[in-house]
């Protein structure tokens, strides 16, 4: 009598497990169900190499000659492609992650002029801004046909171009110069020039495209240009020199990390005024912000670990965030002199490149516990993520 009964909870419990394995294994192994989908870290190394890591398999599994002086490495926005530059050999490089069997290769290297250190993408991807600083000038690539668009005179010393969210204008940091150039983004063509702090190396731009921060990071102040009217607003203090700075995704605060101050600073881009302050550690030196604003973790170099932030309420979390862990969350460990941090897409995974070790730490966000050291090359520099 009791067998239907025991059939159908034996049915549900079976139901169960396997809806719960289905669950792990897309959240540990998407390419088990979707064997077209591959998630890979790609990370460049002092040798001029890029180490591509497997995510799903946690191993490298691939090193791609790129050229001297690899730098300003980042992932298309839409496009199977990863792009960066080499600063000595004075080219942009485009590699296809899906060529050599899923591995990656290099599929051009388009000469933009001596010394290009970064580079950006226009709003809507059809274009790559770059500069060449040992010529001073700024350069516009075509994506698709990988041609040069065009070219244009800068102050001296740019080394970052970045374009504003409303595609109108391409920002020139000229660090020699101490300006920031103002140009048009369609036709390069230069509009205003405005003084801001002393050696600039970063620019952050709001949503509206109305306000730039411009960062030194020698210097212990923020410039604030208004970009409409192109002219300095306020230099704003800061408590140290700083190394990174995060927008807020709404453009409402500004997060300014400094090693030299141990922590970080709270700008509200509104009023321009710096706010709030909290110490994070040791040498707190780079960080990444979730989409929903909420959660940062910020490497900090001197003590060789990951700590998690919680930013709305402004307070590290200390707690474990798993109950099979509780000896885990804070502090996180990883590697020797962990500098630049990335999400993957999905923000399950977050990735450490560990300057000393020569490792990319794998730590899981859901649980702060560190899944695994990958050793990826001599003193890694950068980092990108591509889902394809």
């Amino acid at each position: 009598m009791n067998r239907p009964k025991n059939f159908r909870a034996y049915f549900l419990i079976a139901v169960l497990g396997i809806s719960g394995l289905v669950l792990l294994l897309r959240e540990h192994r998407p390419s088990f169900l979707q064997p077209d989908l591959h998630l890979s870290a790609y990370v460049s190394t002092a040798d001029g190499n890029v180490t591509v890591v497997d995510l799903v398999k946690l191993k490298t599994v691939a090193r791609i000659a790129i050229g001297p002086g690899v730098s300003g490495m980042r992932e298309h926005p839409t496009r199977p492609e990863i792009f960066g530059v080499s600063t000595a050999g004075g080219y942009v490089w485009i590699l296809d992650p899906r060529a050599n069997h899923s591995m990656g290769q290099v599929t051009a290297r388009i000469a933009v002029g001596p010394l290009p250190y970064a580079l950006d993408f226009s709003p809507d991807g059809n274009r790559v801004y770059t500069t060449a600083s040992g010529m001073n000038t700024l350069v516009a690539i075509d994506v698709k046909s990988r041609a040069v668009l065009g070219r244009a005179a800068t102050g001296r010393e740019p080394v970052l171009a970045r374009a504003t969210p409303d595609g109108n204008t391409v920002l020139v940091v000229n660090r020699r110069d101490g300006t920031l150039g103002i140009h048009d983004a369609a036709r390069l063509a230069l509009r205003a020039s405005v003084v801001v702090v002393a050696q600039p190396e970063d620019v952050a731009v709001l949503p509206d495209s109305s306000l730039a921060f411009v960062l030194s990071r020698s210097e212990r102040r923020m410039s604030v240009v208004d970009l409409r009217r192109g002219v300095l607003v306020t230099n704003l203090e800061l408590a140290g020199k700083p190394t990174d700075m995060l927008l807020k995704p709404d453009g409402g605060e500004l997060y300014v990390i400094s090693p030299e101050a141990h922590g970080l600073q709270v700008i509200n881009t509104w009023t321009h005024e710096v706010g709030d302050y909290m110490v994070l550690g040791a040498a707190p030196t780079r960080g990444v912000l979730s989409n929903d604003a909420g959660l940062m973790y910020v490497s900090d170099t001197a003590a060789g670990r990951v700590t998690p932030v919680d930013i709305l309420n402004r307070r590290i979390i200390r707690e474990a965030l798993s109950e099979k862990h509780p000896e885990k969350g804070f502090p996180i460990p990883a590697g020797d002199s962990p500098v630049a941090l990335r999400f993957d897409p999905a923000e399950n995974l977050l990735l450490v490149v560990s300057q000393g070790s020569g490792d990319l730490a794998v730590i899981r966000v859901r649980t702060n516990f560190l899944l695994t050291m990958i050793p990826v090359g001599e003193h890694p520099q950068e980092l990108a993520v591509k889902l394809f």
